[in-house]
């Protein structure tokens, strides 16, 4: 099954359905979670109106993290199977989780600035995020580093895997040491903290940014597929004639007569 939809021509057909629904689906589940965040979520009674930054910050961060996996695995199939579109996967999906992992270290600034009176802390969150970051620009530099696709995305794809590491990382860093950031609060054991009133906005604007990220990825890889065709029918494409010189019209001419 899931080789039928690799196909890319599957693909295309398949997308090409899908865009218009996701883009929609999208745009009406943000502006809910964008209008719940900011009109009906109350402030915070530490924080104020301040903690209307988490809704957009905290599913940034969620994001970043899932796309560099999305990156991970679409480079594993790439390096084992060859397989050109889970390369195309990953490719185009990179820049979008480095966007994704930009957001959060801004909005994340914005937040520490009044919270802990600093734009920036060395704290390992924040410390391995601003690391994810990086490892997205060096795998996209890799990528496009190479005249010859093959090895550039061969670079890029090991990167990719050896970059795991840092997502456990991550995810862990505020039970393993000491740092600003608080502990979790909505993926746990004894289930979420947060009350509902911000719970609830919080995970539509996390679906939200998740039917996004779909969207912009299929976009993006209907692009490189397209750009690929066409890259190939112009290298097949025949060469034209070229006109005989003017030295040897006049034997052409007196061998038509004959």
């Amino acid at each position: 099954m899931l080789t039928r939809l690799a196909n890319p021509a599957r693909f295309m057909r398949l997308s090409g359905a899908l865009v218009l629904p996701l883009a929609v689906a999208a745009a009406v589940v943000l502006a809910i979670g964008l209008y719940l965040a900011l009109f009906v979520a109350p402030p915070d009674y530490q924080q104020g109106e301040t903690v209307k930054i988490m809704f957009v910050h905290v599913p940034a961060a969620w994001m970043a993290l899932l796309v560099y996996f999305v990156v991970a695995v679409a480079s594993g199939v790439a390096l084992v199977w060859k397989h050109p579109l889970a390369e195309i996967a990953a490719q185009q999906a990179a820049p979008l989780g480095a966007a994704f992992t930009l957001v959060c270290l801004v909005t994340g600034s914005l937040w520490g600035r009044p919270m802990w009176g600093t734009w920036w802390a060395w704290d390992a969150r924040m410390t391995s995020v601003l690391v994810l970051f990086f490892l997205y620009l060096g795998y996209i530099a890799l990528v496009n580093a190479f005249d010859d696709m093959g090895r550039g995305s061969r670079a890029g794809s090991v990167l990719a895997l050896v970059g795991v590491v840092n997502l456990p990382i991550i995810k862990f860093s505020v039970d393993w040491w000491n740092t600003l950031h608080q502990s979790e609060s909505v993926f746990r054991a004894g289930g979420p903290t947060i009350d509902p009133s911000m719970l609830w906005p919080l995970l539509i604007m996390a679906v939200g940014y998740l039917l996004l990220f779909q969207t912009l990825l299929l976009v993006r890889m209907r692009a490189a597929l397209n750009e690929r065709k066409a890259r190939a029918l112009r290298l097949a494409a025949p060469q034209r004639r070229i006109a005989p010189p003017a030295a040897a019209a006049p034997h052409a001419a007196m061998k038509a007569l004959r």
